[in-house]
């Protein structure tokens, strides 16, 4: 068989960006599907500025900040990883609000020795509680950042770092290479360093400026398939008008096989639940409850009530995760009834438009210090909210599956969603006995007899 039709075969059942460029694939063997690109957040990413601020006598001193500009996509804890490898004989003299996982060899240097030696360092965040002689601004987070859509405050990370043997000039300095971000798994492909245009910084007192000696930036993008080979999420809907609940699909994040990493569950029922769970694993390995789904969290979408002018859904998250608490969650929904939303109840709502002139989707998030934080699996693992809309009269409609979701994403993953055919459908929706022509004929003329016997 042709290796070059081999390698479709593994895309089939995946319908995204990736399928622009299956002629592609015909042509090359080397590409990858990454599904990087995100229709409801077009241009999301994750930007490293590296600004070179001063010139030491072997090297430079630099503020790495990194800027989750990803509208819903955030980064949890134990947060982010970022490696690269230098282009020369570079070290790290020192490092302010981050450091190294590894100091390397570091035996060629007599006096002082450098914080890392290391051709591919690795760099962490540090944790909060940091003292403030090794803090710079929007350091000491433990890696976590927030998404740019839900809290723009805390969608930053930087830290300080000396290098040396590096050259003192713009025209000896060297960019790094291959940069690589983890967060805290895999995922995100960085492209190349690229030098722009240096930073420019305005003072306290916003009467002076100043300027970076050098910038250059890397912008790093995020691929669910990439990231997990599973889906993490899945939709389940219900409606007032049947009394049909379409469950998430059967094995929608993988099937329930004691031999299987991923497909490992625990019963609700399992006595000494606790010491089973093992929450002191930090691998963030989900540890999810069986179900016929397997996925760590599920969305309900209950379509509730129906009023003159209005209609009401009311939605429910669960995690069936016994490993791990959603801080900051959020989960995005695509419906083109959104434009039109007049109350949301205990949830945080945030309209996104990814494309002018077209609001139909909506970020909802939980309400800091109230429900912001989704529970392991057990009795307080879930939050709800109810959605009133108001009916568009030309649009609004109980047919044909109108009232669901397009699509959701919770936490930046798509959601399996159920099959379009196994929606709640209207009663009166069901097929309608047709009477064949010379049936109707036949039923007029006999009416016609009755009439003039009667007459």
């Amino acid at each position: 068989m042709d290796p070059h039709f081999s390698s479709i075969t593994g895309f089939i059942s995946r319908i995204s960006a990736c399928s622009i460029v299956i002629l592609f694939l015909l042509s090359s063997s080397t590409f990858t599907c990454t599904d990087a690109y995100d229709a409801l957040d077009p241009n999301g990413n994750l930007t490293i500025k590296w600004d070179v601020i001063q010139w030491t006598p072997d090297g430079y001193v630099a503020v790495v900040t990194m800027y989750n500009f990803q509208q819903y996509r955030h980064i949890q804890a134990p947060g982010w990883t970022l490696g690269w490898t230098w282009a020369k004989k570079e070290v790290i003299w020192s490092m302010m609000g981050a450091q190294t996982t590894e100091q390397g060899d570091c035996s060629r240097f007599k006096g002082n020795v450098p914080h890392c030696c290391k051709k591919d360092p690795t760099v962490v965040d540090l944790l909060p509680g940091t003292p403030y002689n090794q803090q710079i601004a929007n350091c000491c987070k433990g890696g976590v950042l927030n998404s740019w859509a839900q809290d723009p405050a805390t969608a930053v990370s930087s830290f300080q770092v000396s290098v040396g043997a590096a050259g003192t000039t713009n025209k000896t300095v060297r960019v790094p290479k291959n940069f690589t971000l983890k967060a805290p798994g895999p995922g995100y492909t960085c492209g190349p360093a690229k030098i722009v245009r240096p930073t420019k910084f305005i003072t306290p007192d916003k009467r002076r400026v100043t300027q970076a000696l050098m910038t250059w930036n890397v912008t790093c993008t995020y691929s669910q398939f990439l990231a997990q080979k599973t889906p993490s999420c899945c939709v389940s809907l219900s409606s007032f008008y049947n009394d049909t609940i379409v469950s998430c699909p059967t094995c929608a994040c993988g099937c329930q096989n004691s031999t299987s990493r991923g497909g490992t569950c625990v019963s609700a029922d399992t006595p000494h639940l606790a010491s089973v769970v093992a929450p002191g694993k930090s691998d963030n390995t989900p540890l999810v409850q069986c179900t016929s789904h397997m996925c760590p969290i599920r969305i309900h979408w209950h379509v509730k009530l129906n009023y003159k002018e209005y209609w009401r859904v009311k939605v429910t998250l669960t995690n069936f995760n016994y490993r791990l608490n959603y801080s900051q969650w959020n989960m995005v929904v695509q419906h083109p009834n959104f434009d039109n939303l007049t109350q949301i109840f205990s949830f945080n709502y945030k309209s996104l438009t990814p494309y002018d002139g077209l609001n139909d989707t909506a970020m909802l998030y939980g309400v800091k210090f109230y429900n912001d934080f989704l529970s392991t699996a057990g009795p307080l693992g879930n939050v709800q909210s109810e959605l009133l809309f108001r009916k568009d009269q030309s649009t609004f409609t109980f047919e044909k599956g109108w009232a669901f979701p397009r699509r959701i994403y919770f936490n930046g993953d798509n959601c399996v969603m159920p099959p379009p055919d196994a929606y709640p459908w209207l009663p009166n929706d069901s097929p309608r006995t047709t009477i064949p022509l010379f049936s109707s004929v036949m039923t007029f003329l006999v009416s016609l007899v009755f009439l003039f016997v009667y007459v």
